[in-house]
């Protein structure tokens, strides 16, 4: 436990931020779910739908910093992939 007002305000900060951190990538990861979730049930207009949930959601944590960009970006191109394949059938 820190000892200094400052440092204990600084752990305050940090707990804060990796909570808000925390809830932002478990709500991204229940997206990249459904889109996966709709693309194995074949359904293309629900999986476009929530593809442009997840991108939305992707952007913005790789802006914040919460995720790299990179990261981001493999993921909004695999989910892309996923459901461009079942628009074409």
């Amino acid at each position: 436990m820190p000892i200094k007002k400052s440092a204990m305000k600084a752990l305050r900060q940090s707990q804060k931020k990796a909570h808000a951190n925390a809830k932002i990538k478990s709500d991204v990861a229940a997206l990249v779910r459904k889109v996966n979730k709709t693309v194995a049930a074949k359904d293309a207009a629900k999986a476009a739908e929530w593809l442009g949930e997840a991108i939305k959601k992707l952007d913005r944590s790789a802006q914040k910093g919460i995720i790299k960009k990179n990261t981001a970006a493999r993921k909004k191109s695999r989910l892309h992939k996923l459901v461009k394949s079942i628009a074409k059938k």
